[in-house]
């Protein structure tokens, strides 16, 4: 009876074990193929996630860069950018030649009305009734002012016996080198008195004295210098046109190849170029009434005791000297009508050297000085008495202009 209750018993209990371990693997089989289910389904999501937000990410780099006016643009458009650039640098060149070629032919004819305007009327005849009306003009390499006064006859005399060539030679340094040369000097203020009666004498002797129509005066050398340009334009065409006081002593040659390196240059201002404090005090040598306009130091300009310029120049003045302001100094005055205009400037230290021994030390070493005089005395100090001097030891010899071929 317990031996069969006991062996009931255990066929139960192996029959329990056998169901628990089925019912365990199916189980566990389900659990699998659940956690496979899910596992790939967030696999997948993740992966279309991470996508998404990288391309996202890109979207919003481009979106930047696009705001940055930096987005990637296809290599053709890139090119195309490029050619159009160059192009637009090309035209803008081609434009600014050919403004500077207008303004050249506008300057160019001017100087030739001017030039017409100043020459004297031909009646017609018979026998050429197509002749011009106006004669035509010889050209000339340059045109030397040498700006004097009444009282400074002594210093005219000096010149004619040193470096400007008198009579005969002067007028064949005209026809044969294009050089004219000429005293500048205005009128009295009762025009037709005993200075003006004087000067006329002495033109009547010499024949080389340009009088202007200008009311002679130490403060009024502004108004002289401007007249004298828009005279010499009128009168004689010529390359440059140079301003020279009286009491400097030059070597022709030297001046004229000085400026025949410069021919390619249409607007050209050559001086020995400096800048200096404005002198507002009232009293004082070289006074400047109208300093507050500007400041403390002038404006690079070139010294008054010489200085050249090229004929457009020139003609510019000439044209324009109703509306050109004038300053205290002269030489102030004409630098600041070339400010603003497409000038050049040219430093020659050549063209204010010093007396002896200065000019002749450097004529010995082959560097012949344009223009000799003392900075002490703005000019040769006793020049009357002392040029004789600086000629013999700075001259550049009377071969030298014969031999100059400009």
């Amino acid at each position: 009876m317990s031996w069969n209750g006991r062996g009931s018993s255990d066929q139960t209990s192996s029959s329990r074990a056998l169901l628990s371990q089925k019912w365990t693997m199916f189980v566990c089989l389900c659990c699998f193929c659940s956690g496979m289910f899910f596992t790939n389904r967030i696999w997948t999501e993740s992966e279309s996630t991470g996508i998404t937000m990288l391309s996202t990410r890109s979207e919003a780099e481009q979106l930047k860069l696009v705001s940055d006016g930096c987005a990637p643009r296809p290599k053709d458009s890139y090119v195309e950018s490029k050619d159009a650039l160059r192009q637009a640098h090309h035209t803008r060149n081609a434009m600014n030649a050919l403004d500077k070629t207008v303004s050249s032919l506008e300057m160019e004819l001017a100087a030739a009305r001017a030039a017409q305007e100043s020459l004297p009327e031909v009646s017609h005849t018979p026998d050429h009734p197509d002749d011009d009306t106006r004669l035509e003009r010889k050209k000339h390499l340059m045109v030397i002012g040498i700006s004097t006064a009444f009282s400074s006859r002594k210093r005219r005399d000096s010149v004619r016996s040193t470096w400007m060539p008198q009579g005969d030679m002067r007028k064949k340094l005209e026809e044969e080198k294009g050089i004219v040369i000429r005293f500048v000097i205005g009128h009295s203020a009762s025009s037709g008195g005993i200075l003006d009666r004087a000067i006329e004498a002495e033109n009547k002797k010499h024949g080389d004295i340009l009088t202007l129509d200008h009311v002679e005066g130490y403060m009024e050398l502004s108004a002289k210098t401007k007249t004298y340009f828009a005279t010499a334009v009128a009168s004689w065409d010529a390359e440059f046109y140079v301003k020279v006081d009286d009491d400097v002593h030059v070597n022709i040659a030297a001046l004229g190849e000085t400026l025949i390196r410069h021919r390619k240059n249409k607007r050209v201002y050559i001086g020995c170029m400096k800048s200096g404090p404005v002198l507002a005090q009232k009293g004082v040598r070289y006074h400047e009434p109208e300093h507050w306009k500007f400041g403390d130091k002038y404006f690079r300009h070139a010294t008054g005791q010489m200085y050249a310029i090229s004929k457009d120049l020139a003609t510019y003045i000439s044209l324009n000297q109703h509306v050109l302001h004038k300053y205290a100094n002269e030489d102030v005055t004409l630098g600041s009508w070339f400010i603003g205009l497409d000038v050049k400037h040219v430093d020659d230290r050549r063209l204010c050297c010093g007396t002896p021994p200065d000019c002749e030390w450097k004529a010995q070493a082959g560097n012949v000085c344009v223009a000799s005089f003392d900075w002490s005395c703005s000019g040769i100090c006793k020049s009357a008495e002392r040029i004789k001097e600086v000629h013999l030891r700075c001259g550049e010899g009377e071969k030298a202009l014969q031999k100059a071929a400009f």
